[in-house]
């Protein structure tokens, strides 16, 4: 009956005549305006508003899944802690929401017959086997602890952004839909940084103002909301948006900066070229000041996978760059901090060693499985590194570090195969800045652990989207190359 009633629905919402079409959509705007000015009444203004953008939504992405990669974008990048106004058992977040409506009608359409080809990818089994070696692993710690219902969201929630990546390359398969979501894609994280720049620039007063307004949204509000360089009030602020975290954000402007920065040279950028420019000087902006190192040395790889395979203009900006972050006098306590970073001076570079160190010591116990999700057996260990990889070794053991390592390296395979068989100037720069994005995130996860993080699920998401994203670009490529090719009789 579900089935019918949405094929219904969608096949009087896109019928051909204009006032058919008209009259649907109308009537359900209607409903959801009389059940708003209820709830406006009822419970006030902020509810009315997030249901009237849940409606809108909703009724976009019915007619097309591609608007759910909007809205999970727009969710990901501006709202990634907000939870709904209401509980239901727990409160769902608005990731939840993107997700859960992203995922309903594609598995719908895959149900009813409006999809009928599942793409794989020549990484798919690894992915697959990835997401079953977590869920594996998640079953086995719940033997030794218990999981409460918040872990078992937010497992969830990973699971669902790593399966994102299954999603994207079966629904985005010409090159008109990928530069309508690579387009979304680069607004809702440049929304991103502009926030971020923003939130640092006025007065603090203000910023808390605003976060304030947030934690009815279960954000973190008040002046402990802001965040220092060690931890000190006196000290430098660090920009966080709506991040909540300064380390986080800079993980959002690898994915920013690292897609743009081929924008800037293509034949066909996306945007207009000055805009592209502006775009890309304020996520850089806003990750200096984020003051985050592991994310100044991710930006760097993100801008030098295009620059060595295809833009070689990037090079220059990147030296003047340096040159400026080095010899500025604005910039000599960054620089300071970078240095004692890497010379392992400062309190932050020494406690990621002590972490490091204790990590080896759980993964030297439970080498092959790991320890799960949701607790450790001994009372002398702790879950939590601030690594990429060592963090997945602790949750999954070596075997699923390895099987993501061995999915990291079959995707730069088949980039480079794809690439020295020769991209459509159309497609150069997608390919390079989503392939940019995903080397400087790995790059990154060498000192901090977001990318994996039952904290941050939104930065899963991000990952795994932009996986996606460059994966769909190179299937793209091989298939236009297939029907170009003649085909012997």
């Amino acid at each position: 009956m579900l089935q019918t009633t949405y094929r219904n629905f969608q096949n009087l919402a896109l019928s051909s005549q204009p006032s058919v079409r008209r009259t649907v959509i109308g009537l359900f705007l209607a409903g959801g305006a009389l059940m708003i000015a209820l709830l406006v009444g009822v419970f006030g203004p902020v509810l009315a508003l997030a249901l009237a953008v849940a409606i809108v939504g909703g009724v976009m992405i019915l007619l097309d899944t591609h608007w759910g990669f909007v809205a999970l974008v727009g969710v990901a990048f501006v709202i990634p802690f907000a939870s709904l106004p209401f509980d239901i058992g727990f409160k769902p977040t608005f990731l939840d929401a993107a997700l859960g409506a992203l995922f309903f009608v594609w598995l719908l359409k895959l149900v009813t017959g409006r999809e009928r080809q599942f793409i794989g990818s020549p990484i798919g089994l690894l992915i697959g086997l990835f997401v079953l070696m977590a869920i594996f692993s998640f079953a086995y710690g719940m033997t030794h602890s218990a999981a409460s219902s918040f872990i078992i969201r937010r497992f969830a929630e990973i699971i669902l952004g790593i399966c994102l990546f299954f999603a994207i390359i079966n629904t985005v398969r010409t090159q008109p839909e990928m530069e309508w979501v690579t387009r979304w894609v680069l607004l809702g994280s440049w929304a991103c940084a502009a926030i971020a720049i923003i939130f640092y620039v006025i007065p603090d007063a203000w910023t808390v103002w605003v976060l304030d307004r947030l934690v009815r949204f279960d954000y973190p509000g008040g002046y402990g909301a802001l965040r220092y360089i060690e931890d000190d009030p006196n000290g430098t602020m660090r920009a966080i948006g709506t991040a909540v975290d300064p380390n986080v954000l800079g993980g959002m402007m690898i994915l920013t900066g690292g897609a743009l920065a081929p924008q800037i040279f293509a034949r066909r950028p996306l945007f207009a070229r000055w805009l592209i420019l502006v775009m890309v000087f304020t996520a850089i902006l806003a990750l200096y000041w984020t003051y985050s190192r592991t994310a100044l040395f991710g930006l760097a790889a993100a801008f030098a996978l295009p620059a060595v395979l295809k833009y070689r203009r990037l090079i220059p900006l990147a030296v003047v760059g340096a040159l400026l972050l080095f010899l500025l006098p604005q910039t000599q306590d960054y620089v300071a901090r970078l240095l004692a970073g890497l010379a392992g001076e400062d309190l932050a570079t020494q406690m990621r060693f002590g972490e490091y160190k204790d990590a080896l010591i759980l993964i030297g116990r439970y080498p092959v499985f790991g320890v799960g999700f949701t607790g450790v057996p001994d009372i002398d260990l702790y879950l939590g590194v601030s690594m990429l990889y060592l963090i997945m070794a602790q949750n999954m053991g070596i075997v699923g570090m390895l099987i993501f390592a061995a999915t990291m390296f079959g995707f730069f395979l088949m980039l480079l195969r794809a690439w020295r068989g020769g991209f459509h100037p159309h497609r150069e720069a997608i390919i390079l800045g989503f392939g940019g994005a995903i080397l400087g995130a790995l790059v990154s996860g060498i000192g901090d652990h977001y990318w994996f993080n039952l904290t941050y699920p939104h930065m899963t998401v991000l990952f795994w989207l932009y996986l996606g994203l460059a994966t769909a670009t190179i299937l793209i490529e091989g298939n236009q190359t297939e029907e170009a090719t003649p085909r012997e009789i």
